[in-house]
């Protein structure tokens, strides 16, 4: 269905003039905000990546234990995703968003005083369920503010925090981990646990002010201006919101279907969050801060790519492709990047080019569930979605450290994490394309 008919009749070049500026405002409003949220959020969940190039030897962390605690923070964050995203969309979401990022901040600090795999795995698992809801809570947040035309834009600088978050998250861990080891006794992994939960507790504390709950709550709107994004809400739900029963809801296949699709890309995205600065190591960089500054490069492509993509995407109203291109190219790059290990610029040649494709994959897919839902069946489709998907975040490292542990080879995981990246490829095509090209 072509959104353009349904927007209201007295649409005029002015009122399109004036409409992008409203948007414009909006968008420059929240999204920076958020971005550095998230920003937080990713700083916090990629770091365990850099922490183990030292923390493996003290812990006792074999690959395989080290992929199982990193994974168990998806379960935590899977069981109480749906239950997160509901209350907050009824509490509303400055109070639950702040919520999240102060009690994961806290947990996340907590990491520094590990001193068995034991205590790595409960925190992990913590840190799950005290993170649940934040990512699908925006993205059920951005539904408040922008219909689903303008959605994409306004959600790639939302998730460009992704590979920003290791452009600079990386040499900064890294920087961390080579100049603090040995203060005060710490080791350098057990400083940068404790650094770098400072960014979300203090975003958590600042979210109290800057984020508002609706369009009506703010003043830096007009009333003429809330009218305008209220009608156009209105418009877009009318043509993608269901009412439905639970039962109804549950047995949905074209929930499950994004689930399922959503759980080959998450299995992508986190075999280079958590396995990037092991693959660099292998490549023959073995210093904590040069592995930092070598993977900046990668995640510089990642942003490239995002942004490059949602304005083609919004522009020509088309989701499908814009999916399946970059999940196509990540899987290859990552297929290809075994070939080049022990060539440090070939290999972080391939490793950009998988760590674009898998990264944008991500940002693109979260244009296409709200096509189906509204409402309060949007805050559970969302959060339901992200939690099935996420069991990914369990399954891509564990998987890959059982497959390493057992073959002793990284590329046989890389293969496995590739094969699943080309069966989501395939899903993309049993997606709707009239209902989600708007």
């Amino acid at each position: 269905m072509n959104f353009a008919t349904e927007m209201p009749r007295d649409l005029t070049p002015a009122s399109d003039a004036r409409r992008e500026k409203v948007y414009s405002r909006v968008t420059w409003r929240l999204m920076p905000f958020l971005f550095f949220c998230f920003f937080a959020a990713y700083l916090d969940r990629v770091n365990v990546g850099f922490a183990k190039l030292q923390m493996a030897g003290e812990l006792g962390l074999s690959d395989y234990i080290y992929g199982l605690g990193a994974g168990i923070f998806f379960i935590g964050y899977a069981l109480f995703e749906v239950p997160s995203n509901l209350i907050m969309h009824k509490v509303g979401a400055r109070l639950w968003i702040a919520r999240i990022m102060i009690t994961w901040g806290i947990i996340s600090g907590l990491f520094a005083f590990a001193q068995t795999p034991m205590h790595f795995y409960i925190l992990r698992f913590l840190l799950g369920v005290a993170e649940a809801g934040f990512a699908p809570g925006v993205l059920l947040y951005v539904t408040y503010w922008f219909p689903s035309a303008r959605r994409s834009r306004a959600m790639s600088i939302f998730f460009i925090a992704i590979p920003i978050s290791g452009v600079l998250g990386a040499p900064i861990s890294g920087w961390i981990m080579d100049a603090f080891h040995g203060s005060s006794g710490w080791s350098g992994w057990r400083w940068l646990f404790v650094l770098e939960a400072v960014p979300a507790l203090l975003a958590g504390i600042a979210t109290f002010w800057l984020l508002p709950n609706r369009p009506a709550d703010v003043d830096w709107l007009s009333e003429d201006d809330k009218r305008m994004i209220a009608q156009d809400l209105a418009a877009d739900n009318q043509a993608t919101t269901q009412h439905m029963s639970i039962r109804q809801f549950l047995a949905d296949k074209r929930l499950w279907l994004l689930s399922l699709l959503y759980f080959c890309i998450v299995m992508g995205q986190y075999a280079i969050s958590f396995w990037l600065p092991t693959m660099v190591e292998a490549a023959g960089v073995t210093d904590p801060l040069e592995n930092g500054l070598v993977t900046t490069i990668p995640f510089v492509f990642a942003v490239v790519l995002i942004l490059v993509l949602a304005r083609s995407a919004d522009l020509r109203r088309e989701r499908r492709f814009h999916l399946m291109f970059p999940m196509g190219l990540g899987a290859l790059a990552l297929a290809l990047s075994p070939l080049a290990i022990g060539n440090l610029p070939l290999s972080v040649l391939v490793l950009s080019f998988a760590t674009a494709g898998l990264l944008t994959s991500t940002a693109q897919f979260w244009s296409i569930p709200p096509a189906f839902l509204g409402g309060v069946w949007a805050a559970a489709g969302i959060g339901a979605i992200n939690a099935i998907g996420n069991v990914a975040g369990f399954a891509s490292p564990f998987v890959i450290g059982w497959i390493v542990e057992v073959t002793k080879s990284l590329p046989a995981g890389l293969y496995t994490i590739t094969a699943v990246e080309l069966i989501g490829v395939a899903l993309v095509l049993l997606i709707p394309a009239r209902q989600v090209n708007r």
